[in-house]
This record gives structure tokens, C-alpha cells and sequence, in this order.
């Protein structure tokens, strides 16, 4: 939890859009400048997913912290849109090495303890310390821009970037989960013999074989250091002797079981589209400005929103065990308060006596949906890992990130195109109300809780 707070104590979040305003870029070039981010992210999620289940998982996650760190400096010190965007393009990189590489860490090490159930409560945790972590980075960003404007601003955020990497380097380095048939197949390669093997809710899937810590550590080994053989994953046997053979061997396995076995698919998607659409937040920032609010307060407005999800994620424990048709109803519900705070917020710029009061209740009501559909996520989250059953986790959810890359892009494209005749309020309301077809497919797309699963079985 500490490594994803301290990455997250980034003074830049709740003001970097209007540092890119009050340097002269318009909305169409800021929009630019998202896109710039998430095709970054986008051509990168899946092929570093499969390099996170090819090499070990922590030394990306310290690379990730470096290139962060570098894109925050680059901004500092070069404040204009060609530095923007190549801080972005080291930004979007950073997030790809992250993305799908922590999720397959934390869900390993549960299993290696035996405690993989905990996944969804955990990684609420995980985001709820994450999200607390950007209020206090955003609401600080209001003192430090009195005190010393961007630059105190920017050179805070790569302070932090900068601590966030060297607690990476303290993360353990976890076993690679994999499935009862892996065991076996590394079994027969290595010689090891049976005493690895005990039985109990598999490392990969529900109703499978689990591994005791030796037998984990040997697969880890054998995925690590490439045994001359073939492993078996759910869409057939993966092979491959050298590093490069590896990595596209994970690679095919992951995209294949992320196509072609139905709950895992459905979870991809489903998963895809709630992170994706959360692109909006994006816009908070330049919502508040248009309307009329100052600049040192906009950051105020925009931590209510994170306040929001930070509750969503914190009881993320609590609703692991909704249906599907709670989670749908829970996400139109979102959909109409964003909606109506967007809406409301709007209503500030006619009316400079209330701005303070309208933007609040505006910033509110986004908040509780952003809380709600960043709930829904974490579930959803946990549920496709509860579904992956090979050996390239952190491939399957790298390529839910990958398609959420491209809601995200849409999101950008839309709003740039969208402000040559709209509002920001006007964009930002359809933008919530796209969140109502999304629920809709909710009860078809949440993958099966893992106690469903086992009685289905």
C-alpha cells in the first residue's frame, strides 16, 4: 500500500491541466496531449504485461518509478507542449509497466500465503490508500502553488515520483501463481517429484489443485530461468526455450485466454469499459475554471472527487459479493448523478454569487458516481482474476487495460472535437450519461463470483 500512495502523492494531479492552460494551450492541444498519454499506454499494455509475466515483476515496477520521475522533471524544467507530451510518452510507459504487472504481484503473493480470497479486499485497500494519497497530493497543491506557483508544484511531484521508486525496490518478489497442470507439466521437466503438490482452491482457478510455497517457488524458478519444455495454459501449450521465445510464448497464451474463454472475456471488457470511462476526470480541473472558480481552489473541488473514489474503494470488501444486477443498478445510478452534478456545476457560470455553492454540490454529486463506478471497477478487477487460469496473469490484464486505452482515447477525441460547440459542463454530462449503456451490460459481462464458479463446476 505504501508503494501505490507514495506514487500517488503528486502534487501536479489536481492542477496539471491548468498548467497546461496558462501556458497556452488550448483545450483542443490539452485533449492532444491526453490522447499523446493513452496511445502511449495503449501500444504498450499488452507487450509489457507479457514482459512483467517473462522477467521478474518488481524491477518493472522500479523502472516504471524512474521514467515517472523523469517525465514529472521534464515538465518542470521544460514547461512547453513538446515537453508535455514527451513527459506523457514517459508517464504513459510508466503506467503500462504498472498496469497488470501489480495486479499479478499482489494476487501472486496472496496465493504463495494461501490467502488469494483476500484479493478484492486487499486491493480496495490497496486503491482506497492510493486514492487518500492523491487527495493529500491535490489538496496540498493549493498552499504549495500560493507558496512557490508550478515550480514548487513540480518539484514536489518528482520528490515523491523519486520516493515511490526506491519503495519499490523493497516489494517482494512473488512466485508466479499458475495452474495445477503447469505444476505437473514443471513437474515432469524438473524432476522434482510429487511432494510439491497438495490439494485445495488452485493458485489459478477455482476447484484446482493449490501449491504449497516450495512448489510455487519452483514454477517461479522454471518461468524465470525457461526449462527446455513446453507449459500447458487454457489455450494450449506454450512454448519456447530462449527469453524472447518466452515472452511470446506469455504473450499468445495471455491474449488467447483473454479471447477465448468466456468469463475471462467478458471480464476484459466489462473491466475495460469502467476504467476507461473514467477518463472524464480529466476534465474536473478545467470544469471548475470554466465555470469561474479560482485556481488555487480548483484543486479543493477536484479532491471531493477523489474523496469519492477513495469511499468506493475502501468499501470495495464490503461489496465484493453484489450480483451483477446490483452492480448494473449501482451504475446507472452513477450515470444520472454524474450527470446532474455536471449539470449543476454548469449552472455557476450565470451565477457568480453561488459559484462556491453550486460548484460544491456540482462537485459532490460527481464525486458519489465517480466513488460508485470506481467501486464497480474494483470488483470487476477481482472477479477477472479470480477467472484467469494460466500462467500469463499479468498479459490477461493488460489487455483489459489495453481496451481501456481505447475508451480512454474516445473519451479525448470526443471532448476535443466536442468543444468546438459545447460547453465543459454540457461535455461532461454526456460523458456521465454514456456510463447508462454500461450498465446495461453489466449483468452479462461481471465475471461469476469464485463460489459461483465452484458450483457451477
Amino acid at each position: 500500500m505504501l508503494f501505490k500512495s507514495i506514487g500517488d502523492l503528486i502534487p501536479f494531479y489536481g492542477l496539471y491541466s491548468l498548467l497546461f492552460a496558462d501556458h497556452g494551450l488550448s483545450t483542443g492541444q490539452i485533449s492532444s496531449l491526453f490522447a499523446i498519454w493513452s496511445t502511449t499506454a495503449f501500444l504498450l499494455e499488452v507487450p509489457s504485461g507479457a514482459w512483467a509475466d517473462t522477467v521478474s515483476r518488481r524491477a518493472l515496477l522500479i523502472l516504471s518509478g524512474v521514467l515517472l520521475t523523469g517525465g514529472f522533471a521534464l515538465w518542470t524544467l521544460a514547461p512547453t507542449y513538446l515537453g508535455f507530451a514527451l513527459g506523457f510518452v514517459l508517464w504513459g510507459t510508466a503506467g503500462a509497466l504498472v498496469s497488470g504487472t501489480f495486479e499479478a504481484l499482489l494476487y501472486d503473493d496472496l496465493v504463495a500465503r494461501g490467502e488469494q480470497g483476500a484479493y478484492a479486499r486487499i486491493l480496495g485497500y490497496t486503491r482506497a490508500a492510493s486514492e487518500t494519497a492523491i487527495v493529500v497530493g491535490i489538496v496540498a497543491g493549493t498552499p504549495l502553488y500560493l507558496w512557490g506557483g508550478y515550480a514548487l508544484i513540480g518539484w514536489s511531484s518528482v520528490g515523491f515520483a523519486a520516493l515511490h521508486t526506491v519503495i519499490a525496490m523493497s516489494l517482494p518478489s512473488a512466485p508466479k501463481a499458475v495452474s495445477a497442470v503447469d505444476v505437473d507439466e514443471l513437474e515432469e521437466v524438473a524432476g522434482e517429484g510429487d511432494s510439491f503438490l497438495s490439494t485445495g482452491h488452485g493458485a489459478a482457478g477455482v476447484g484446482s489443485s493449490a501449491m504449497s510455497r516450495e512448489a510455487v517457488s519452483a514454477c517461479d524458478h522454471a518461468l524465470s530461468t525457461g526449462f527446455h519444455g513446453q507449459l500447458s495454459g487454457p489455450s494450449g501449450p506454450v512454448t519456447g526455450s530462449g527469453p524472447f521465445d518466452r515472452y511470446l510464448s506469455m504473450l499468445k497464451t495471455g491474449v488467447a485466454e483473454a479471447i477465448r474463454v468466456r468469463a475471462v472475456r467478458n471480464g476484459v471488457f466489462l473491466g475495460a469499459l469502467l476504467f476507461g470511462i473514467t477518463a472524464f476526470d480529466e476534465y474536473f480541473a478545467l470544469l471548475a475554471e470554466s465555470v469561474g472558480v479560482a485556481t488555487a481552489v480548483v484543486p479543493l473541488l477536484v479532491g471531493l472527487t477523489v474523496l469519492g473514489s477513495l469511499v468506493g474503494s475502501v468499501l470495495a470488501g464490503r461489496t465484493e459479493r453484489m450480483s451483477a444486477r446490483t452492480m448494473a443498478i449501482a451504475v446507472g445510478i452513477g450515470a444520472i448523478l454524474f450527470l446532474g452534478g455536471a449539470m449543476i456545476a454548469g449552472l455557476a457560470a450565470h451565477r457568480s454569487s453561488a459559484v462556491y455553492v453550486l460548484t460544491t454540490l456540482g462537485f459532490t454529486a460527481i464525486g458519489i458516481s465517480y466513488g460508485i463506478v470506481y467501486n464497480a471497477g474494483v470488483v470487476a478487477g477481482a472477479r477477472l482474476q479470480d477467472a484467469i487460469e494460466g500462467q500469463a496473469r499479468a498479459t490477461v490484464t493488460s489487455v483489459s487495460g489495453l481496451l481501456g486505452e481505447v475508451v480512454s482515447l474516445a473519451v479525448f477525441a470526443f471532448a476535443a472535437l466536442a468543444t468546438l460547440w459545447w460547453s465543459m459542463p454540457t461535455i461532461l454530462a454526456l460523458l456521465g450519461a454514456t456510463m447508462l449503456p454500461i450498465a446495461l451490460l453489466t449483468p452479462s459481462w461481471l465475471p461469476p463470483r469464485a463460489a459461483e464458479s465452484a458450483d457451477q463446476k
